[in-house]
């Protein structure tokens, strides 16, 4: 009987149903032919209720419902979430669906309705977007049961509890490299970098066609051959490209729910196995007010799963970073010249001086990349029409924020600092560019 009652849920009909038996009631005390119907009413208003519990409870198991997610979920993306349902009933079942949904998307609306027919199944499918890495626990899948009467609805809770851990944005890692195998990365707005002379190192020898280099021509293969024969070069292999992570508080910044954090650890994961595709050696550094993780630079196949693991697990802190441990750290692990990127922030041209020692100590050994990130609020900002006195003065001091970021990419450059001031939402793709055109340009 508990039991009973525990899964036992009153329908909006049922409301509807007492409160006309009710309402008929009232008129009883005017008109007595209202009295003598409402007790007819309430007569079949209780037969209809043991008739709909009884042809709802009949069965010990009358649905089946289960979940289905992906063993872990895409950090920024949208991730499917599949619901299965299966009725044992004979008879047509109108059901209410509420889906327990991890607390990190605070969702209480997560709700799904439907009508299965008699010994048929559903799939019902949602998306989920995290914006944050870490462990999601789902908790159960309430399923609400109403027979063609409508007046009880059953309740099946399934016992689906799960984990499904939020790891940095994979989903964005494979399209680019399904692009860039496909040679389709202009789709994505990776430009096509045109290859300044040649590098040094020799592919092979094949016959010239229209359009080659005439420079390239080898005489004595030529001569061999009889054929004109051309050397062909390919881009240098093995070169070494680290991404260094700053996880200090200039990183806790948001944008669209994810912080610059995890726009800069989806950004390296993508940018290490776009390099491994190229046939370069992928590394990674964190550091905060204290070094974080440090990975030799690999090319194996098990190293971009290394790097997945180690970026799951970083979190932002809220000192200031310590550049000075980061640049004694790599001067001690990274001994070959290699291109390094450091994704940080920088806000003012005063705050970016206090690091400039370390940058520059970076830059005379390594080709250094620095990618900070533009105030996007700051840009509508900049972009609105000012309407009052106090608008005018809000609008100078953004045009003076937003001055400074650009003195800081002047500055940077100055001292042979290679910089990328992007909006996060661009990030990715402007660090491929930047990485392509190094490499066009044979600095790597």
């Amino acid at each position: 009987m508990k039991a009973l009652l525990r899964s036992l849920y009153l329908d909006d009909r049922f409301f509807y149903g007492s409160a006309a038996i009710v309402a008929l009631g009232v008129l009883g005390y005017f008109w007595p032919l209202a009295f003598i119907v409402m007790k007819s009413a309430l007569l079949l208003f209780l037969v209809l209720v043991i008739l709909d519990i009884l042809i709802l409870y009949r069965m010990r198991e009358g649905l089946f419902a289960r979940r289905g997610t992906a063993e872990k979920f895409s950090n920024g993306d949208d991730n499917l979430v599949e619901i299965y349902l299966e009725s044992f009933y004979n008879f047509t079942t109108r059901l209410s669906i509420i889906d327990e949904v991890p607390v990190q998307f605070q969702k209480r609306d997560q709700a799904f309705h439907l009508h299965l027919s008699a010994g048929a199944s559903a799939r019902i499918e949602y998306r989920l977007r995290p914006v944050a890495r870490g462990e999601y626990h789902f908790g159960c899948i309430n399923v609400f049961v109403a027979s063609p009467i409508g007046l009880i609805q059953r309740r099946y809770r399934g016992r689906d509890e799960a984990m499904v851990p939020v790891y940095p944005s994979f989903m964005q890692m494979r399209r680019y490299e399904l692009l860039a195998i496909s040679n389709r990365l202009g789709e994505a707005g990776v430009k096509k970098i045109r290859r300044i002379g040649h590098s040094m190192e020799f592919d092979q020898i094949r016959q010239y066609v229209p359009g080659d280099d005439v420079r390239t021509v080898n005489w004595k293969a030529t001569a061999r051959s009889h054929n004109l024969m051309v050397n062909q070069f390919q881009d240098e292999r093995s070169q070494q490209v680290f991404s260094i992570i700053d996880m200090g508080r200039v990183m806790k910044m948001p944008f669209d729910g994810l912080t610059l954090l995890d726009y800069a650890i989806n950004a390296c994961l993508v940018i290490s196995n776009i390099a491994m595709l190229k046939y370069d050696k992928a590394g990674l550094m964190t550091f905060a007010h204290e070094m974080g993780t440090v990975l030799p630079a690999e090319r194996k196949k098990a190293h971009l799963n290394r790097i997945l693991e180690v970026l799951y697990n970083q979190e932002t802190g809220y000192l200031e970073s310590n550049y000075e441990a980061m640049y004694a750290a790599l001067q001690h692990k990274v001994r070959q010249r290699s291109l390094i990127v450091l994704f940080t922030n920088f806000e003012t041209v005063s705050s970016m001086r206090r690091q400039l020692p370390y940058l520059r100590g970076i830059a005379r050994r390594h080709v250094l990349v620095t990618i900070f990130f533009e105030n996007t609020e700051l840009r509508e900002l900049l972009e609105s029409q000012p309407k009052r006195v106090e608008d005018i003065y809000i609008k100078t001091i953004g045009e003076h924020f937003a001055f400074q970021k650009r003195e800081i990419v002047k500055e940077l450059e100055r001292f042979g600092i290679h910089s990328i001031l992007t909006p996060p939402e661009q990030l990715t793709v402007n660090t491929i560019n930047r990485y392509l055109e190094l490499k066009a340009r044979g600095l790597i």
